[in-house]
């Protein structure tokens, strides 16, 4: 499997996700929602379209308090 990058961003009361090398979107409440919901699109999408293994993840992230603060 290979690493994708997740680009997240809020827009109103949801947290959008999106696979910039896949082109996969999705959205959820909040940060973990939202990654949850791109996990299972690109899944999906790789199903239909797969790649070579490379035995890494599919998808890893690291989250900033300060970009996403959890309460707000």
């Amino acid at each position: 499997m290979q690493t994708f990058s997740a680009v997240l961003y809020r827009e109103k009361d949801l947290y959008v996700a999106e696979c910039p090398e896949m082109g996969t979107v999705s959205q959820g409440t909040d940060v973990e929602e939202a990654l949850a919901n791109l996990k299972e699109a690109t899944e999906l999408y790789l199903e239909e379209f797969p790649l070579p293994e490379t035995g890494r993840p599919l998808l890893q992230y690291a989250r900033s308090e300060e970009q996403f603060p959890q309460g707000d």
